[in-house]
């Protein structure tokens, strides 16, 4: 889809918190260049209303109920490829930037980006072009040179042993942090992310584990010889 760069942008936003959803929908439908067509609280509803009113750009959060931000961009390049998929949330570690921009998301940036550089990355999105936050380009930066690193000598066995029971490589290392005893915020502080960042693959570490608690995952990990 070939637009004008001065023609109104239509675009749906989706977002589980109603203050960030009903502040965004403020911010940019008070643009004279952006027409919000509609808003979500979840996955779904953000389908539900692209099929709706089939807009130019959709501004999508990752982490939200019924079907999640990834689940909800798969879909949304399968279903709707002429729709740019622009995400904006307070993740940026390596799992979720990759994973979102696997799914078909044009463009990521962080919830501190300003209403003016999310307008600009909702409009290079519907225009063809990508952008993310300069953060989001270090972690893209670190994965490519953790990919290029040369593997140590010895080390083929380790890294040809996928982590158990569907675990990512970035949960087993926050799981082997647990098991050496850090805090939350350690873990955060050694990790360069977000302490709710570590709270959600906490989270996820203990559902995809079957432990209810820190002192049950620590015992998976001295189990399966994690950290």
């Amino acid at each position: 889809m070939t637009r004008s760069p001065v023609s109104t942008l239509r675009i749906v936003i989706a977002d589980d918190q109603a203050s960030v959803r009903e502040g965004l929908v403020l911010l940019l439908g008070g643009l004279p260049d952006i027409d919000v067509v509609g808003a979500a609280a979840d996955g779904q509803q953000a389908l539900d209303l692209v099929a709706e009113h089939k807009p130019d750009a959709i501004l999508l959060d990752l982490h939200m109920p019924v079907l999640d931000g990834i689940g909800a961009t798969r879909r949304l390049a399968a279903e709707h490829p002429d729709v740019a998929i622009v995400v904006l949330t307070t993740f940026a570690d390596d799992a979720s930037v990759l994973d979102a921009l696997h799914a078909g998301a044009r463009s990521y940036l962080t919830k501190d980006a300003d209403r003016t550089r999310i307008a600009q990355a909702l409009h290079a999105a519907a225009g063809g072009l990508t952008v993310v936050d300069p953060s989001v380009h270090a972690v893209l930066l670190a994965a490519a040179a953790a990919a290029a690193k040369p593997e140590p000598a010895g080390a083929a066995g380790t890294a040809a042993t996928q982590p158990p029971d569907g675990l990512t490589q970035r949960e087993v290392e926050i799981l082997s942090l647990i098991a050496r005893g850090l805090t939350n915020p350690e873990i955060a502080a050694q990790l360069f992310l977000s302490n709710h960042t570590v709270k959600t693959h906490i989270g996820r570490i203990f559902a995809k584990t079957g432990s209810r608690d820190r002192a049950a995952a620590i015992g998976y990990a001295h189990r399966h010889d994690i950290g």
